[in-house]
């Protein structure tokens, strides 16, 4: 019967759900980049993505839980920290954290078709990390759109996991962190490397499970980098199951 069930499926996502995510995604580039270059880029580069998201998860059968909303306020800037289990940890933050960021992103997801230019014009920052001044460029860009009250959210691990397991953190995402003088808030989720892990496209239908934290705020001289890269890390952490936890 699980073989059954297993192969409808497949059959369900490959022949009827994901045609129709490929429509509607490029529907929501399409309406993403016509309102950001009629104006109020904050307005069009979160919402349509924001519905295409929680469209994404329902159409694919995954079940999202929030808990946590309570420890922010919608009306505050935000680092959002999160770990990157799959996929489906984008579809979740975009569709389900109910609060408008930026994402910092890998400057090769630039380069997708329709979605990378929607991106760019929605102010999404494109992190180059290759050099100092790539590195500096960002934090620039960065300011820039966090100037008027706008939240990001970071992957410090730089890469989805292999295995559900959180992999080293990047040190320079703390450094962003900490040159943005925001209260930081770590974000966990659990589920997404079940629904869709890296090494393939088949999904899985299961509950994927978003835990917001207590934001970390500055002290008076800021942040202490390596501080709050242990802090981050333990919180994510503490909201994991014990296959996924940190040894």
């Amino acid at each position: 019967m699980k073989k059954l069930l297993r192969l409808l499926y497949l059959f369900y996502e490959y022949l009827i759900a994901g045609p129709i995510f490929v429509i509607v995604t490029l529907l929501t580039a399409i309406i993403t980049m016509l309102g950001c270059a009629a104006g109020n880029k904050d307005f069009w580069g979160y919402w349509p993505a924001h519905i295409w998201s929680r469209f994404t998860c329902v159409i694919f059968l995954m079940r999202v839980e929030v808990t946590g909303r309570e420890n922010i306020n919608p009306s505050e800037s935000y680092v959002f920290v999160a770990n990157h289990q799959g996929a489906y940890d984008i579809w979740t933050i975009f569709g389900y954290l109910n609060h408008n960021f930026k994402w910092l992103m890998k400057k090769s997801l630039e380069n997708i078709f329709a979605v990378g230019t929607a991106c760019k014009m929605a102010g999404q920052v494109f992190v180059d990390d290759s050099t100092i001044a790539g590195i500096r460029e960002t934090i620039t860009e960065a300011e820039e759109t966090l100037k008027d009250g706008m939240s990001v959210v970071i992957f410090p691990e730089g890469s989805r996991s292999w295995d559900g397991k959180m992999i080293p953190f990047k040190r320079g995402a703390f450094l962003l962190a900490s040159e943005f003088k925001l209260p930081v808030v770590p974000l966990t989720i659990d589920g997404s490397f079940t629904a869709m892990p890296r090494t393939t496209y088949n999904m899985t239908p299961t509950r994927i499970r978003l835990t917001i934290h207590k934001p970390i705020y500055p002290g008076e001289k800021g942040f202490n980098t390596r501080v709050l890269m242990t802090q981050c890390r333990e919180s994510i952490n503490s909201a994991l199951p014990p296959s996924c936890k940190d040894e």
